[in-house]
């Protein structure tokens, strides 16, 4: 459990990080201090990430996933309509690949 007080100061160094403003050595250690030891810093901290990313806060099923903490927060990891499953399996293990 964190403090008020710390809380506050975790929040407001996760607001910078989601604007993309300058955040400091020593706060990034202190984010992951907390995130080690506290799953909902670490969620607090990827969708800080997330909203960086994309330039605003996340709506419809993007939100939910952001809010659930289920999203990727490695943009290279996004769904691509151009993407083919059949692809994706393309290099799993031969009882596995559909022939």
């Amino acid at each position: 459990m964190i403090t008020t007080t710390t809380r506050l100061k975790l929040q407001e160094i996760l607001g910078r990080v989601a604007r993309g403003e300058s955040v400091s050595l020593q706060e990034r250690v202190l984010l992951q201090k907390y995130a080690d030891r506290d799953r909902t810093v670490s969620s607090w901290i990827h969708r800080a990430q997330r909203q960086r990313e994309r330039g605003c806060t996340a709506t419809g099923l993007d939100g939910l996933l952001d809010d659930l903490d289920l999203g990727s927060q490695d943009a290279a990891d996004r769904h691509r309509p151009e993407d083919d499953l059949g692809d994706w399996f393309c290099g799993a293990s031969p009882w596995l690949r559909r022939d």
